[in-house]
């Protein structure tokens, strides 16, 4: 056991403005968990669980009348979690993760990182260059001669003119000076306690509007602790199956066109009733449907809205589309992961999307302690380019100590029947002393709810 937060876990309590002295609650237990990498992504991942644990701490005490209860972080269970969508299995099927146009590429002066993984990205990447479409292994094979024959500076802004993803691969720079978490208050709504209650959530509202890893994760994680979580997407944008298996727990699923007239008042209605909005979209691209967060609160005070992108709020790339593999491809991350051969590398997990994914459910509970004591709304602003400013620049590592028994870390699954079928999939990581340790329901079937409160 290691008592008490090392660096990196007082820094992001700190971010999320959480109290000084509660970090006594934290420790840390087993052998290290993610694999070895040059950046110091096992401090990130066991920093984010723990504050996440200790934010859902925090607000059961303020429900509960008594003490915060003591967070024990398990490192294995972390690890697991990190890659959860690696480890899931469906009726014993892998799940699909990255697609074959996805990845790394050679081109006349460096290297590029493409993601493709959705149809009309994929669609848009080919029409960008001018490449048809076609059997997975002849389109490989044309992409990869058309770009070592182009500069990545200039794939990348082709790629982005068209609405594609590629980003040329960087060398890293000085710290971009990106927020881990930036929380505002707005408005001047009454304080509003919340009742007693077993778990911190219990009777929080929250939509959902966020896709692919990030998002998902930090609303499972809110689902986990007792939210209401019902996912909103657009019918025309289809989404991964078997990514939804994997971040679907704990939640509902329905599909709205928030530009149709009969869909948006659907919205309204839920609005009326939320308390907690999240959004994984680039900034401005809700404004458009009357979406910004100061137009949310206006209809609804007292609202929490969390706000997660890709690559922050200022500078070149905002407003831009992204990943985290392509985030680790334009800070730098993918240059220090190199292999000997100098082809750019990856972390061992997606760990920008999980750690910013537990960051912002932190954020949003922390955001339900503080509103219960002082009201007012809460804007929470995160992103994957400042998660990685911080991998970059903020964290060291930390030296483990010798653990007894098992030299390394032990994968941990569980199972259980599912409407998608019979999952194997990794439990929560985040939890503190008496609190739950999986979630109240499988995932459903992708956008096949109601759209109504529960």
């Amino acid at each position: 056991m290691t008592p008490g937060p090392d660096a990196a876990t007082a820094h992001a309590w700190t971010a999320l403005g959480g109290d000084d002295a509660l970090l006594e609650r934290v420790s840390f237990h087993g052998p290290p968990g993610l694999p070895d990498a040059r950046l110091p992504v096992r401090e990130l991942a066991r920093a984010t669980v723990a504050v996440c644990s200790l934010a859902a701490a925090e607000l059961t005490a303020a429900r509960g009348g008594r003490a915060v209860p003591a967070v024990r972080t398990d490192e294995d269970a972390v690890a697991t979690a990190f890659v959860s969508e690696r480890h899931l299995r469906i009726d014993g099927r892998a799940a699909t993760t990255f697609a074959p146009l996805s990845g790394f590429w050679r081109t006349a002066d460096g290297w590029v990182r493409t993601h493709a993984n959705y149809p009309h990205h994929r669609a848009r990447l080919l029409a960008a260059l001018g490449l048809p479409d076609g059997e997975d292994e002849a389109a490989v094979n044309r992409l990869a001669a058309v770009l070592r024959e182009l500069p990545a500076e200039q794939v990348q802004e082709r790629a982005y003119a068209a609405g594609a993803l590629a980003v040329a691969v960087a060398a890293p720079g000085p710290a971009a000076g990106h927020p881990l978490v930036e929380a505002v208050r707005l408005g001047e709504a009454a304080a509003r306690p919340l009742a007693g209650a077993s778990l911190p959530c219990t009777g929080i509202r929250v939509l959902d509007l966020t896709r692919v890893i990030a998002g998902p994760v930090a609303t499972r994680t809110l689902a986990l602790f007792g939210a209401d979580v019902l996912r909103i997407d657009p019918p025309h944008l289809p989404e991964s199956a078997d990514a939804h298996a994997d971040t679907g727990f704990g939640k509902r699923s329905t599909r709205l066109d928030l530009a149709a007239p009969a869909d948006r008042a659907v919205f309204e209605e839920l609005l009326a009733g939320a308390d907690v909005v999240v959004t994984g979209y680039r900034p401005g691209a809700l404004d458009r449907l009357g979406l910004a967060s100061e137009a949310l609160l206006e209809r609804r005070p007292g609202l929490v809205v969390g706000q997660l992108d890709a690559w922050g709020r200022s500078g070149r790339w905002a407003g831009r589309r992204g990943f985290d593999s392509l985030v680790q491809a334009g800070t730098g991350i993918a240059t220090i992961e190199a292999g000997p051969d100098g082809r750019p590398g990856a972390l061992p997990a997606q760990a920008l999307d999980h750690g910013t994914g537990y960051l912002l459910a932190a954020a949003v509970l922390r955001a339900l302690t503080d509103r219960g004591a002082t009201g007012g709304g809460r804007l929470l602003r995160l992103s994957l380019a400042g998660t990685a400013d911080w991998l970059l620049h903020g964290i060291r590592p930390v030296v483990a100590e010798a653990a007894a028994g098992p030299s390394g870390p032990v994968t941990r699954l569980a199972e259980r029947d599912s409407p998608v079928g019979r999952l194997r999939y990794a439990p929560p990581p985040a939890g503190y002393e008496g609190g739950p340790t999986d979630w109240s329901r499988p995932p459903g079937r992708w956008g096949t709810d109601a759209p109504v409160w529960s």
